[in-house]
Formats: C-alpha cells, structure tokens, sequence
C-alpha cells in the first residue's frame, strides 16, 4: 500500500522493509527505541532484483521476531509505516489505485480494511495510539469468537 520496499525480489520477502531514502542504522535505532515486544530490527542494506525500487539501493530493516507470542505483527507493520514517512515525508507516498479488483480505494486502506489507519497516521498520531484505538474492536472480536472455537 505504500512505495515501501517489502523485501519482495530478495531472498527475504516481508523480514526485509526499506527505501532508498533511508538510513539503515539510525532508521533501525529509532524503531529499537520503541521497545515493541518481540521483535529486533536489524539495520539492513539491500538491492531488490525486481518489484518496488529494483536495482535501487535501499536502507532499511530486517525483522528479527524474538518471541512470536508477544510479537505484536499489525502494529509493527503500522509502526514501520510511520518510521517510513518521519525519514522522509517528501518521499514516502502512499500506492495509489488500481489495486487487484478496486478502482477507486488507496491500497493501503484495502489492506487495513479502513481509512482511519492512514487518516490517523497523516494526522501526526503515534502507533501505540493507534494500536489502543483497536482495543475496543479487539475485545468484542475475542468475545464473539470464542463460541467458534471447538478446541
């Protein structure tokens, strides 16, 4: 949804995220910073052979997850969205449609399932606050599905 490198045409689809406008070490230490549950990113260089920025240098993370229990995936790919654009505000933009069936709907919101993630993202708003805007969706989900699990 974004002009993000996601690792695809690397050996590392997805663990590898970068951009040519940024700067691997700094980038990854203000994420460490963060201090998201179970996960390391490693300051990273790479080349993708095709897909976004092929045959472009590009600084950026790969995602070492440390403890999958704890490994907060959603938030993590919103934290990397806003580490993105703060690097470069100029340079980062967002996929504009098509994107597989939609003509009209900016991919990342497809991807999101809405448009607040992004609106609150343009609006300066934080990641964890974002991520504590869900609890309340989150917990009526978690009620409704347990009468769905069998074991």
């Amino acid at each position: 949804g974004t002009n993000v490198s996601e690792g695809r045409g690397t050996t590392r689809p997805f663990e590898l995220n970068g951009a040519p406008w940024v700067r691997d070490e700094r980038f990854a230490e203000a994420l460490n910073a963060r201090r998201v549950p179970g996960v390391h990113f490693r300051p990273t260089i790479f080349e993708p052979t095709f897909h976004k920025h092929a045959k472009t240098t590009c600084g950026g993370v790969q995602i070492h997850v440390t403890d999958r229990r704890t490994f907060p995936a959603v938030m993590a790919g919103v934290l990397l969205t806003e580490a993105f654009r703060e690097a470069d505000p100029a340079a980062f933009e967002w996929r504009q449609p098509p994107y597989e069936y939609e003509y009209t709907l900016l991919p990342f919101d497809i991807l999101c399932g809405t448009s607040a993630t992004r609106e609150q993202l343009e609006a300066g708003v934080r990641t964890e606050e974002i991520a504590r805007s869900w609890e309340p969706s989150v917990a009526a989900f978690m009620t409704l599905r347990k009468r769905y699990l069998l074991y």
